[in-house]
């Protein structure tokens, strides 16, 4: 039974009657222009193929196995949550447009959920969650003596010399740490982010455009605003760069070079995607789908050292080098939901005593883990706005509530 306590259920795509019927009702059919928005991105991320192009990241057929499981009723454990009231696990998922959950301690799936007509088969956007997959297949190639991060990035990418990121090493681009001036304004059309969903094929040009016309395009047009490395900014175009100089240092796409490195290395029930824009360049910052479990394995993989059943995937140095941060680097608003918190190789780490840490998306997206804990949590939503604090606070206060149960 549903928790309904105190808040009401979010409908879903089905019951908003978003793409039903045959044919659906116009008004109720995602545009070119607003289907990543609310309510139709209830239907669109779990549906992101049919909207925007995307390329393969290819599993490895017949290599699956089911993730080991002892199931367990965690629906009605509880936390404080960020109104200050005593909340529900269930609620939690509930009231925070939740499509999909797992979460999985000493290497055991305790709880697998879905909603939203989501299935276990269901390919989900999951937005900045890409740039931790991004910055985990860096890990790879540095194994690998493929790149350095204290080389410039313009070393592996001479073009990146003629822009802002001339003179930026490959670290400060991992951890966000360039100078360049970057606007990530989601819902400002006009801002550099506004400009980003239109390189990247998620938005068609308004009129009278003469912004850039593809990524690439886009990031050789960025300036720098203040010195390299002096402090931590947010900005999605970054791990564009990073992907960027993988596929130089690698000579791969990186939707076949995430497929031989990781993606069927670690049991992937299922092909993957990214989008891509019009020069089939894959969205790195945001445009990973992927399934609930599949999340969960890349989560697991994470949290193991980067070994996967007796396999280093990801070298052992590189994962715990996320934890090895700067928090001095790390202020102003950051610092709301992590006090104690940084930023490092792509991935939030939430408390740095403790060394827990979070891929994250807007929306609503999620992997957690906590390495010390033995323990993975995935959430996909599909919330109606792009950041809602409350809502990463209860998700992440849930999920601790189960790791705890589990000790």
């Amino acid at each position: 039974m549903r928790d309904q306590a105190h808040s009401p259920i979010p409908r879903t795509a089905r019951e908003l009657g978003i793409m039903q019927g045959h044919p659906p009702r116009p008004e109720k059919c995602p545009t070119p222009w607003n289907w990543d928005l609310a309510p139709f991105n209830r239907y669109t991320f779990l549906n992101v193929r049919s909207f925007v192009p995307t390329v393969e990241v290819r599993a490895e057929p017949g290599a699956s196995h089911p993730l080991p499981r002892a199931e367990r009723d965690v629906a009605g454990l509880t936390f404080k949550a960020a109104d200050g009231t005593l909340k529900t696990v269930e609620r939690m998922l509930w009231e925070t447009y939740t499509d999909g959950f797992i979460a999985i301690a000493g290497g055991k799936v305790v709880t697998e959920q879905y909603f939203n007509d989501m299935t276990g088969a269901t390919l989900h956007l999951s937005q900045s969650v890409s740039k931790s997959i991004t910055g985990i297949l860096a890990g790879v190639l540095w194994g690998e003596g493929l790149i350095d991060p204290a080389a410039p990035v313009s070393d592996y990418v001479p073009e990146l010399a003629s822009c802002g990121y001339a003179g930026a090493t490959l670290g400060q681009v991992l951890d966000m740490q360039s100078g360049v001036r970057f606007t990530e304004d989601y819902a400002d059309p006009a801002s550099d982010m506004g400009h980003l969903d239109v390189a990247a094929g998620w938005k068609p040009a308004p009129p009278h455009y003469s912004g850039p016309s593809t990524l690439r395009d886009q990031i050789l047009g960025l300036r720098q605003e203040r010195p390299h490395g002096e402090v931590f900014g947010y900005r999605s175009i970054e791990t564009d760069v990073l992907a960027w100089v993988l596929e130089r240092a690698s000579g791969q796409r990186l939707a076949d070079l995430l497929s031989d490195r990781i993606w069927t290395r670690i049991g992937a029930e299922r092909d993957a995607a990214f989008t891509v824009d019009g020069a089939g360049t894959a969205l790195a910052d945001g445009g990973f789908n992927a399934t609930l479990r599949d999340y969960a394995r890349f989560g697991l993989m994470v949290a193991a050292g980067g070994r996967w059943e007796g396999r280093q995937i990801v070298p052992e140095a590189w994962i715990d080098d996320i934890t090895r941060t700067e928090p001095h680097k790390f202020t102003g608003v950051y610092r709301a939901l992590a006090p104690n918190g940084a930023y490092r190789r792509k991935w939030w780490v939430m408390d740095v005593d403790h060394g827990d840490f979070c891929a994250r998306g807007i929306f609503g997206q999620m992997i957690y883990i906590d390495r010390k804990a033995d323990f993975v949590a995935v959430k996909l939503s599909t919330w109606p706005d792009y950041l809602i604090p409350a809502y990463t606070a209860d998700a992440l206060a849930g999920m601790r509530a189960i790791r705890d149960a589990c000790a």
